[in-house]
């Protein structure tokens, strides 16, 4: 071998290798700190709160039925009676993104501020291996706690409640799982852009979780009434007029991201949802109508219905990392 291929080669071999170290050292950090525990308990909690109160529903809804082929996915999808506590998949996409803020808003600039970044950099490794090694580190550690929580969500639903999944039911809930995955990675990514952008770590959190307090809070009423302002159903005179209405009501709705994950989440979770689209005419209305209800669908074809969503979903956390890495890669890094 020349000594040209050797150098080109232990190139390629630390190109590969330092994105991995610096995901190793922040990967021990995450799960070492207290933040970690904090957020794992409060995520426990946001999925088995829900699930305690509807879990004599959920023992009579398996007790009615005679196929339980989905009795095991009403762990995430039955509401209590008489509480305004949503159930568990909706309740783990309003807290789950917490996550992917708090392991992401400080990555960068806390580096800069200590003074350590520059000493990082000086390393044999390349400029980009920071960016990636940590946005992987938070990815390995998001995938952990979703691992942890759905674990102990089947446990309570195995042992407490006597529920025993299908082999079906197993494949829709890893699918949920990614998707909740690639859904806080969104926020991971949004985190991670907030850490180039913002130099101090307080204003980053402030400005992550404010965006965050936003979506999951006020950004279903803030779209709902621009909806109704631009699209309003009341104000249709006709059926045909009132269908293009709602569908253009449904559309202005999924711009907002958790929209999006909730439809999803609600396809992969009820083998029942046969369409997420809302019928734009008087004969796709009656078709809409005419389907059998309660037929279950196969796991291909929830699969189908929800793929525009997940490639949303991944558009924009590839436009959240792309901007996160193109700034720092532009910044100037000396102390």
């Amino acid at each position: 071998m020349t000594a040209e291929a050797r150098v080109m080669g232990t190139g390629l071999e630390g190109r590969a290798a330092g994105w991995r170290i610096v995901a190793r050292k922040e990967f021990a950090d995450h799960v070492s700190s207290a933040r970690f525990f904090v957020l794992l308990i409060v995520l426990g909690a946001a999925a088995v709160v829900p699930l305690y109160f509807a879990s004599d529903t959920i023992k009579s809804v398996a007790s009615q039925v005679n196929d339980t082929r989905d009795a095991f996915l009403a762990l995430f999808l039955v509401t209590s009676q008489g509480t305004p506590i949503p159930n568990v998949y909706n309740f783990v996409g309003i807290v789950a993104p917490l996550l992917g803020v708090a392991f992401a808003f400080d990555a960068i600039n806390s580096e800069r501020t200590e003074g350590t970044l520059p000493r990082l950099l000086s390393q044999p490794i390349y400029r980009d291996d920071v960016v990636n090694g940590k946005f992987a580190a938070g990815l390995a550690t998001i995938t952990l706690v979703m691992l942890a929580v759905v674990g102990v969500i089947a446990g309570f639903g195995i042992f407490r409640l006597g529920i025993v999944p299908s082999a079906g039911e197993v494949v829709r809930l890893i699918a949920w799982l990614v998707l909740t995955v690639l859904w806080v990675s969104l926020w991971l990514a949004f985190g991670l852009l907030l850490s180039v952008v913002i130099r101090r770590a307080a204003t980053a959190a402030l400005v992550g979780f404010g965006v965050w307090l936003l979506v999951a809070i006020f950004g279903q009423l803030i779209v709902s009434l621009v909806a109704g302002v631009v699209a309003p159903v009341a104000s249709a005179g006709s059926l045909q007029d009132a269908l293009s209405l709602t569908a253009l009501s449904t559309t202005i709705e999924r711009l907002l991201p958790l929209t999006l994950y909730q439809e999803a989440s609600g396809v992969l979770l009820n083998p029942t949802v046969t369409t997420v689209s809302t019928p734009t005419t008087v004969g796709q209305w009656q078709q809409w109508q005419q389907q059998a209800q309660g037929q279950l669908m196969s796991f291909d074809q929830s699969a189908l219905l929800i793929w525009p969503h997940v490639v949303a979903l991944v558009a924009m956390t590839a436009v959240c990392f792309a901007a996160a890495y193109i700034w720092f890669m532009r910044q100037e890094v000396r102390a």
